[in-house]
């Protein structure tokens, strides 16, 4: 019982203090669930993002339910899920009520304005750290670079871009590439 309640405290926790959506979330989740609770590693938690990205639903909430149902099984999986929620539904009911009397309010204006500045930055550390455990040679380059043109310049859908990379990572894996030095080593 005081591990699902852990569950749902945690993930209230970090639904109540980020601002920005599942990306945004992505410090917390690392530094809450792979640092202090070591409830998944940095990998797990990258392909956890990754699976949810090609799942419907939020990203953060879809994490929450991943590690909800690693540590209690879905009963766990739903009070995580619970647990992520509900600090939005609060927060959206209370503001929805008093938003629109202050939506014009510059003050406002300018706290969001910092808020998302903040948000940039914990997102612009999160991907430097994932950078560091998630491309670990040449061929991760490749598949980064793949990945980040059909994205920007295709504009295809993050599910595919997923999906292809999967599948380049797996052609890796059974169909190496080598590259032979200038001296005939491999």
């Amino acid at each position: 019982m005081k591990q699902l309640w852990d569950l749902f405290a945690v993930f209230f926790k970090i639904g109540l203090f980020t601002f920005g959506g599942g990306y945004a979330m992505l410090p917390l989740l690392q530094d809450e669930l792979v640092r202090r609770r070591r409830w998944a590693t940095d990998e797990e938690l990258m392909d956890y993002y990754s699976i949810g990205q090609c799942t419907p639903g939020i990203i953060a909430i879809n994490v929450a339910t991943f590690i909800g149902c690693k540590q209690k099984g879905k009963l766990g999986g739903g009070i995580s899920t619970l647990g992520m929620v509900m600090p939005s539904l609060i927060i959206i009911m209370l503001a929805a009520s008093v938003l629109e009397r202050y939506m014009h309010n510059p003050y406002l204006g300018y706290a969001f304005a910092g808020i998302r500045i903040a948000v940039t930055a914990l997102i612009l550390d999160t991907l430097i750290g994932l950078w560091k455990k998630g491309i670990e040679d040449k061929k991760g380059i490749v598949i980064f670079l793949c990945c980040a043109l059909l994205l920007l310049f295709f504009n295809l859908s993050a599910v595919w871009i997923v999906l292809l990379a999967a599948l380049s990572g797996l052609a890796c894996r059974f169909c190496p590439l080598r590259f032979k030095r200038k001296d005939g080593e491999k």
